[in-house]
């Protein structure tokens, strides 16, 4: 009886540390060091939150940059990629014809490669991040839509090159844009 009081006894204790007390001193630290990410990364525009500059959003108008496709239509609960194998039917035909609405929306000609970021799911269904290749095929329908002059278009081209960013530490990822920057960037630029 005695070893067992002993071990409740330590398992009590070592609840409390490692189960309450390190996780609820874990997070202090990082609310005081990083105050941003520990909020979740959450983007205001005009004293609101628009959204987290880590989850994806779906813009499907025009006068906006296009997301990444997403296999869970956007939702963060559910996250997660198609898992269709490479050599899928399926998922051919899901790039092919991603390919071609991109084509058509975009008025981008055969001879132009399609980024594969605008073709493919990402492996969560969130990312908020396109290539800059991406934003700049996008760039002709946007100041269209917007009807912009053409000192607009160059403030544009301007625009998706500042808002580039590098692979973090310099070497881990590709350079990206964030798409709801860039959507919030340009209501701002336009709004001139």
């Amino acid at each position: 009886m005695k070893q067992f009081t002993q071990s409740v006894r330590i398992f009590l204790v070592l609840t409390l540390l490692t189960g309450i007390l390190y996780p609820l001193a874990v997070a202090g630290i990082v609310r005081l060091a990083f105050p941003y990410q520990a909020s979740g990364s959450m983007i205001r525009s005009g004293g609101t939150v628009t959204g987290s500059a880590l989850i994806g959003q779906q813009f499907t108008d025009h006068k906006y940059f296009r997301s990444r496709p997403s296999a869970v239509d956007y939702n963060p609960l559910p996250s997660g990629g198609s898992n269709l194998a490479a050599i899928s039917m399926q998922l051919k035909n899901f790039v092919s014809a991603r390919e071609k609405d991109f084509r058509r929306v975009y008025n981008i000609g055969t001879g132009i490669p399609v980024p594969q970021d605008m073709l493919f799911f990402s492996a969560s269904g969130l990312d908020p991040d396109i290539s800059p290749e991406a934003a700049r095929l996008q760039l002709d329908e946007i100041a269209r839509e917007r009807r912009l002059d053409p000192a607009h278009k160059a403030a544009l081209d301007s625009l998706v090159e500042r808002s580039i960013e590098s692979p973090q530490f310099g070497f881990l990822g590709q350079r990206r844009d964030n798409v709801l920057k860039l959507n919030l960037a340009l209501d701002s630029l336009t709004k001139r």
